[in-house]
């Protein structure tokens, strides 16, 4: 069974230490601060053997250098080949999903998830998904590489995922998704009830991170363009008659990019 722990970094990052509960060695899903993962393990037993990197950005892979320097380059760094990501031990292509053998984590699927960035990855483990940027509880990441149909379908990759599938994205941008979402479709009851249970972590500063894709599919917009009451919305909102659900998507993304 695998094992996570939390590490928040900056200001609403987080860091996810990964390993087997039978095993010491540790891997970290997207290092943007290496001091972060130096004072954790500082706290524990484990021992860190690797890196698994999503995208390219800083806030992602900013402590690869110094955590590779830290343990003396014995670190496997795993992250797109397709990406310029300093410091890539072993560079994955991926066209759409790959099985790799990772040491000490075992059988991973490796997912092409380009949208946020035209190289993201994401890695499904044990029923846990690792997707960086690109699914976030109540909402997705934005288009800074990719097209509205490059990320529609990486979401509905990730949506066809076990409904128990533990969803661990990088950022504590919930409660902010969560008022787009209720604005958008404000009758979704799943939604509203989420969101008293959002509320009530954030007052304890409780992560609300480790969503599922069961949650997502539920209350999640961008997971819902398929959906009457999501293209309602969007016709509603932009005064447009009979969209389809790409159209839906691309301007649910625009609408949240204003909101």
């Amino acid at each position: 069974m695998l094992s996570v722990h939390t590490i928040p970094a900056f200001n609403d990052n987080y860091l996810w230490l990964v390993h087997h509960t039978d095993s010491l060695d540790a891997y970290v899903v997207d290092p943007g601060c290496a001091t972060s993962v130096i004072d954790y393990l500082a706290t524990t037993q484990l021992n860190l053997v690797g890196i698994l990197i999503t995208h390219h950005h800083n806030d992602h892979t900013g402590g690869i250098k110094q955590l590779q320097q830290y343990f003396n380059h014995k670190l496997d760094v795993f992250g797109p080949s397709n990406e310029r990501i300093d410091g890539l031990t072993i560079p994955l292509i991926v066209d759409s999903v790959s099985t790799i053998n990772i040491p000490h984590l075992g059988e991973t699927q490796v997912m092409a998830v380009p949208g946020h960035t035209l190289g993201h990855i994401a890695y499904y483990i044990d029923s846990k998904l690792f997707c960086g940027d690109t699914l976030f509880s109540g909402g997705c990441g934005r288009l800074f590489e990719g097209s509205p149909s490059q990320m529609l379908q990486s979401l509905k990759m990730l949506a066809t995922l076990p409904d128990i599938t533990q969803v661990f994205c990088a950022h504590e941008y919930t409660r902010a998704n969560l008022d787009f979402a209720q604005h958008v479709t404000p009758n979704n009851q799943k939604l509203n009830e989420y969101a008293e249970k959002v509320d009530q972590l954030r007052s304890q500063n409780i992560p609300t991170i480790p969503s599922t894709i069961a949650t997502e599919k539920a209350i999640n917009p961008f997971l819902r363009c398929h959906l009457n009451e999501t293209q309602v919305a969007i016709s509603n909102h932009h005064n447009i008659a009979n969209i389809d659900e790409i159209q839906t998507f691309t301007l649910l993304r625009e609408w949240k990019n204003q909101f």
